[in-house]
């Protein structure tokens, strides 16, 4: 099994930022195990940090099935004060989510989970040559190889 440590993820900004999401939790609870990752920006309160969280379950049917996703808060620009000189505190004033999942029988294969995985991910980027697929790593590890970090 991957043992559950800090991730480093470029964004897509004109000039790329690397945000590092360290682990927070995984907790297990019947078929389920679920790993948290946050960033841990100094000034930013906790709900205004990037976070991914993984699922991965054998449903009662012996299909798997697993769910990552990434959650990236916007905060509220605070302009000004009142009379008395009081700023509010910043508050997240909405969250961009995205969203990977998938279910795969139990006679699927990791060549087949990666396929497929691939082709999403080729999708998603435009990328109309032959690349190789990211065989390493929390996500591909969750959906090839349906091993989740603890």
């Amino acid at each position: 099994m991957s043992n559950i440590a800090n991730i480093t993820v470029f964004d897509g900004a004109a000039t790329p930022i690397s945000h590092v999401l360290v682990p927070v939790s995984v907790t297990r609870k019947d078929n389920k195990i679920t790993a948290l990752w946050r960033e841990q920006l100094t000034g930013v309160p906790l709900e205004g940090q990037v976070t991914l969280q993984t699922e991965l379950e054998q449903l009662k049917s012996g299909t798997w099935h697993y769910i990552a996703t990434v959650a990236v808060p916007v905060m509220e620009s605070i302009s000004g004060q009142n009379a008395a000189g009081y700023t509010a505190a910043p508050k997240v004033a909405f969250v961009d989510t995205e969203r990977l999942e998938g279910y795969h029988s139990r006679r699927s294969t990791i060549t087949g989970r990666r396929l497929a995985r691939q082709l999403l991910t080729n999708l998603m980027g435009n990328v109309t040559t032959s690349v190789a697929p990211a065989t390493a790593g929390f996500v591909p590890e969750l959906v090839d190889q349906l091993i989740s970090a603890t």
